[in-house]
C-alpha cells in the first residue's frame, strides 16, 4: 500500500445528532463540544493511519464558518494531510445537514498535529511513514 492509499483508507467519519444537551442559549452547538468531537476524530484518524499510540500536539487554526443548529446532523471527517517521521497532521471538518432537507454545508474546519509515543509516554519515530515515503 502506498501513502495515498493509506491516507484514503484511514479517513474517519462520525455522525452526531445535535440535541438540547449540546447547545447554548442560541440553540447552536457549543464550540467546545465541536472541538472535542474534532479532536476525537483526529485522534482516531492518526491512530488508524500509524497503528501507534498517538497524542495531540497542537490544534491549528480552527474556524467556525456557520452555526450548527439544534435538531441538525453533524458529520465530522478526519483526513491525514501530512505524514512525517515525527508528526502527523490531520485536517478535520464538520459538515452540518438539516434533518428535513438535503441542505449540507461546512460549519467548522481545523488542523490537528499528533505525535507518536511509547508506553512510557516518550516521543518515538513513526517508522511506517518512512517505509511508505521511501
Amino acid at each position: 500500500m502506498n501513502l495515498q492509499e493509506r491516507i484514503m483508507n484511514t479517513e474517519t467519519r462520525q455522525f452526531k445528532m445535535i440535541f438540547h444537551n449540546a447547545v447554548n442559549d442560541y440553540d447552536t452547538l457549543f464550540g467546545g463540544t465541536a472541538m472535542q468531537w474534532m479532536d476525537e476524530v483526529a485522534y482516531i484518524t492518526a491512530t488508524r493511519f500509524t497503528r501507534m499510540n498517538m497524542v495531540t500536539v497542537c490544534c491549528g487554526k480552527m474556524e467556525f464558518l456557520k452555526p450548527i443548529k439544534y435538531g441538525s446532523f453533524a458529520e465530522i471527517i478526519g483526513k491525514v494531510t501530512k505524514a512525517g517521521k515525527a508528526k502527523i497532521e490531520i485536517e478535520v471538518e464538520i459538515f452540518t445537514e438539516d434533518m428535513d432537507s438535503d441542505n449540507r454545508s461546512k460549519a467548522v474546519e481545523a488542523s490537528f498535529t499528533f505525535a507518536a509515543i511509547d508506553k512510557d509516554h516518550n516521543p518515538v519515530r513513526i517508522e511506517m511513514v518512512e517505509s511508505l515515503i521511501n
